[in-house]
């Protein structure tokens, strides 16, 4: 423990006297007004963050349309992501899981067909894996 301070009061410390006005008041004194910062010093380099990247492998996709009565849909996937045959995805709608689908096919282009296998489906809906 490190305790500072002074043993003793120094009478007159090594400070000047505030000087005194002609009205025996303290006087003030204009100080030079400091320096305007210059545009043209560059901005201070922000500190190197170290970010790791990870990629997503989710495979996601929407629902086209829905056969209520045969209890399939038709999805939409982005080009070269299809799912694989009986592969099981999620339904969710606002973010909510709300059904789970059986891919079954047929395939064309990015479409696919899903059997409904529990809840429900709408167009709009987004699809992912599970």
């Amino acid at each position: 423990m490190t305790l500072w301070g002074c043993g003793t009061a120094a009478p007159n410390a090594g400070f000047d006297p505030v000087p005194k006005s002609s009205t025996g008041t303290p006087a003030l004194q204009a100080s030079a007004p400091a320096p305007a910062p210059s545009d043209s010093a560059p901005p201070a380099p922000a500190p190197e963050s170290k970010w790791i990247i990870t990629p997503v492998d989710l495979l996601a996709g929407k629902v086209v349309t829905y056969n209520q009565p045969g209890r399939f849909v038709v999805l939409n996937f982005p080009v070269g992501q299809l799912p694989a045959l009986d592969q099981r995805m999620g339904v969710y709608r606002k973010g909510l899981k709300v059904g789970e689908l059986k891919v079954t096919g047929p395939q064309r282009d990015d479409n696919i067909v899903a059997d409904v296998v529990e809840g429900t489906a709408q167009p709009g809906d987004e699809v992912r894996d599970r």
